[in-house]
């Protein structure tokens, strides 16, 4: 018995562990920071060991955003109950997609992940404002009021979290 928990303990660390610092951010981007983030990556990972005695996990990386994902849903669904989710919703969610071929969701899916991986390495405000400029599409003036900030700022904090992100990615291309 001790020996099937430090074997765990490996995969744990091994695969699961690495990742806690991206998924962070992205629980936080995406869902805000104002829910128990801590609480969802617990939750998060108890279910992924419970999972991983009963049988194996093959992709452990999405196995765990797509378990804190559904953690963060269930939360957000006992926080609201009265809200209704709309099938036009979900469409433009892109969540029911027949068309696209499996190795062109894991290429974006990929892809995607990097960009998080990306966007995880600005500093704090630059991440906040590019993600609202790029990824929410707000404008620099909803930016600003936004994050009570000059639309100055949100200028020059884009320039600069473009450049860091050009340079991310030419690093990633140039391995």
């Amino acid at each position: 018995m001790l020996a099937d928990k430090s074997i765990e303990q490996e995969w744990f660390k091994k695969y699961i562990e690495p990742h806690e610092r991206i998924l962070r951010g992205w629980l936080i981007t995406d869902y805000g920071a104002e829910h128990d983030i801590d609480d969802v990556i617990q939750e998060t990972y108890t279910k992924i060991l419970r999972t991983h005695k009963k049988r194996p996990i093959l992709s452990p990386k999405a196995y765990l955003f797509s378990s804190a994902r559904h953690v963060m849903i269930s939360r957000l669904r006992k926080e609201k109950p009265h809200k209704k989710v709309y099938l036009e919703d979900i469409e433009a969610m892109g969540i029911l997609n027949n068309d696209s071929v499996v190795s062109h969701q894991i290429m974006r899916s990929e892809d995607l992940e990097l960009l998080k991986d990306a966007i995880m390495t600005l500093p704090k405000r630059c991440r906040q404002i590019i993600t609202l400029r790029k990824i929410h599409g707000y404008s620099q003036k909803e930016v600003a009021a936004r994050l009570e900030i000059t639309v100055n700022t949100v200028e020059t904090q884009t320039a600069i979290a473009m450049r860091k992100l050009s340079a991310f990615f030419e690093r990633y291309h140039g391995r």
